[in-house]
Parts: structure tokens; sequence; C-alpha cells
């Protein structure tokens, strides 16, 4: 969705051969995988239904190669989102997908443009973390209307968090081998490559 192409010219710029498909073999076979997204979450869902890529998605990350999802690509890990009723994600994560337009204190919807993160400690030293590298509150490149509000019970998944008009909300998850960030490394200059090239070159 939309941002395929400028993630696949990021890989690329690396040294990285990245390929754009919804062939499920090309998917399995390959060693490493980015779910990206810009745009509504039901009708992703539905397009990745009607590819038959739910359960390849799946299937892909059970064999514990590392997979990355970028913007709506995170939030598709989710249980479910409210965005324009109730859609259920892939489930990997606990947790759901919320519009900043229920929050009081955020003034302008959509969230765009460059923000900082908070690295969480405790993920710091994760293997398979890529921000190893990266300070806390450096910049990242944002476009999003909703964020992901993870379970209680998975909260550990948190990897950043961010500020947005004084309310703070997780930007990047990481769990096993999944990674994922709500802002857009392939949009974020030299941090954002770093990113890139730590989680699929390490």
């Amino acid at each position: 969705m939309s941002n395929l192409f400028s993630i696949q010219n990021a890989l690329e710029s690396l040294g990285i051969r990245a390929i754009v498909t919804s062939d499920p073999k090309k998917i399995l076979s390959s060693d490493g995988a980015i779910l990206p997204g810009v745009g509504s979450f039901p009708e992703a869902v539905n397009q990745l239904h009607q590819l038959e890529l739910f359960e390849i998605i799946k299937k892909f990350i059970a064999t514990g190669k590392p997979f990355m999802g970028i913007c709506l690509g995170m939030q598709l890990l989710f249980s479910k989102s409210e965005e324009f009723g109730v859609t259920e994600g892939l489930d990997l994560i606990d947790g759901s997908v919320i519009s900043f337009a229920n929050e009081a204190q955020i003034k302008i919807v959509p969230h765009v443009g460059w923000n900082n993160i908070q690295i969480n400690k405790e993920n710091k030293d994760n293997p398979n973390n890529p921000l190893q590298t990266i300070k806390d509150g450096e910049y990242f490149y944002f476009v999003h209307s909703f964020y992901v509000k993870p379970e209680p019970e998975s909260m550990n998944v948190i990897n950043t968090h961010t500020v947005y008009n004084g309310f703070k909300f997780c930007s990047s998850v990481i769990k096993e081998n999944m990674f994922a960030t709500q802002f857009h490394p392939e949009k974020s200059g030299k941090k954002g490559l770093i990113i890139l090239k730590e989680f699929f070159t390490n």
C-alpha cells in the first residue's frame, strides 16, 4: 500500500536485494520480509485476505526470520482496529488500534512530520532490536491518524514511545523476530537506513 517502492529503494541503497511480491512461495523463501502500508486498516485486511496472505504472513513469522511492519503494517499485527468499525487484524500482538481523534488533548489529526522517540531501556539490549545504536530522542518521520495500544499483558512489546500534543503513544514494538514501527524508516534519512540495515543484515 503506497510506500512499497520507497521501502524497496531504501533497501537497495543498502545493497539489500528487495522484491515487491504477493507470491506466497517467494515470501516464504525470502530471508526477511516487510509488511508496509499507508491507508485504511479494513481495506488492507481485505486485500490481504483476497491475496490469501493472512496465514502466509503468520507462517513466515513462525520461521523465525526477520519480519518488519511499517506504519499500517505495524497496526495490522495487532488484534483489532476501530477504524470504520471494528476489524480483526493478524492478532500477533494483543491490543487495539485507536484513533487519535478520541484523545481530547490532540489538536490536529493526522500526526504528520518529524517527532522523536523515547526508547524502552528494557528492550535496548535485545539482540534483535535494530535500535541499539540509535540514541534516545532521535527524530523520525510520522504520518498516521491511529495509534496502537497493547493490552496490559503485552506491554513488554513496547520498544519506543513518542509524545504528540502531550499524548504519549507506542511508536514501535519488538516481539521475538518481529520489529515494527509507526514511523517510516524509509523516509527518515540516515537514522532510518541504520534501522533497516541493522535489522536485516545483522
